[in-house]
């Protein structure tokens, strides 16, 4: 097949490898996918030097580098989802009883920008009265976008998080890949986490805010959306067919990784696990500018409209 040549970056999911192994073709185009082992690796070259033509980002790294000028623009379309009631873990004995308690404390993150602790310090912010101006965040890596400039309150000391973490120099992290790690891994011990009861939380959260907060968001060059107006198109409705074969698995028999499972139990609460388009997403991507903008990485002048232009009217 021939067609337009595009270069293309994006993690390998149950609901996109149809799509990465050619069963799913996208109209008018040929792809040429390029895999990396950790997705940052993508996200860095992308924002840095733009080397590919449709490419997976954290958002908030899209919408910082957007409000900068950067040259592609997101589709409605997000690989990932979770809730952001757990994945914060306290010390044993650091005497964090309550969010409120971080005031004055240190907390562990990878990059002050990473996606997963911007909304965590949305939902404490708006859900328990946590000030993040009010805590000193403690990084251990570099900003995706090198020109951000960081609020006064955060700080790169050097050591690794984890090790500050087992020698009680922070008293709080963020674990997996927005901090420690994975504490079973990393054999850090004498944590819990700061919400008891995270998947209610979330769930009840979700049922008053219609917020399911998003990852992964596929953005194109903006030079090739002008040049071929049904790109967008072309690529939205490759994405759904890809996902929509995905879900059919996940309600079968065949369903059974930690991606199809995690899944099923999101579907659980919010119905379609994986929506695309700005109607279905109106809520979530509102929450993620809102927060942003609120903790001093994009400009709040900035119009919703210039991260999300509605590129094609399509959402399910």
């Amino acid at each position: 097949m021939t067609g337009l040549p595009l270069r293309v970056a994006l993690g390998r999911y149950g609901h996109t490898a149809d799509l990465l192994d050619g069963r799913v073709l996208v109209d008018g185009c040929t792809l040429d996918p390029v895999g990396f082992a950790s997705m940052i690796t993508a996200y860095r070259r992308m924002v840095r030097s733009v080397e590919f033509d449709v490419c997976e980002l954290a958002p908030t790294t899209y919408l910082i580098a957007r409000a900068l000028g950067a040259p592609y623009v997101a589709l409605p379309v997000f690989l990932s989802r979770r809730f952001h009631h757990e994945g914060l873990v306290v010390r044993n004995g650091a005497g964090i009883e309550r969010p409120t308690d971080l005031h004055g404390r240190r907390v562990g993150v990878r990059a002050y920008s990473v996606t997963s602790a911007v909304w965590t310090r949305g939902v404490l912010a708006d859900e328990y009265g946590v000030d993040p101006a009010q805590i000193e965040w403690i990084v251990d890596d570099d900003e995706h976008v090198e020109s951000l400039v960081l609020p006064s309150n955060v700080r790169r000391p050097g050591p690794k998080l984890v090790d500050l973490f087992r020698q009680g120099e922070v008293d709080a992290a963020f674990t997996r890949g927005a901090g420690i790690g994975d504490p079973g891994v990393t054999l850090v011990s004498g944590y819990h986490e700061l919400l008891d009861e995270a998947a209610s939380l979330a769930a009840d959260w979700y049922r008053r805010t219609g917020v399911y907060p998003i990852h992964g968001v596929v953005v194109v060059r903006e030079e090739l959306l002008n040049d071929h107006p049904w790109l967008a198109g072309a690529l939205l409705q490759a994405f759904q067919d890809s996902r929509s074969r995905y879900l059919h698995r996940l309600g079968g028999p065949a369903a059974s990784t930690p991606e199809d499972l995690r899944y099923q139990r999101l579907a659980e609460i919010v119905g379609n696990p994986l929506p695309y388009g700005l109607q279905a997403n109106q809520a979530s991507i509102g929450a993620l500018v809102d927060y942003s903008r609120r903790q001093g990485l994009v400009p709040a002048d900035t119009a919703l409209d210039r991260f999300f232009p509605d590129l094609v009217t399509a959402s399910n």
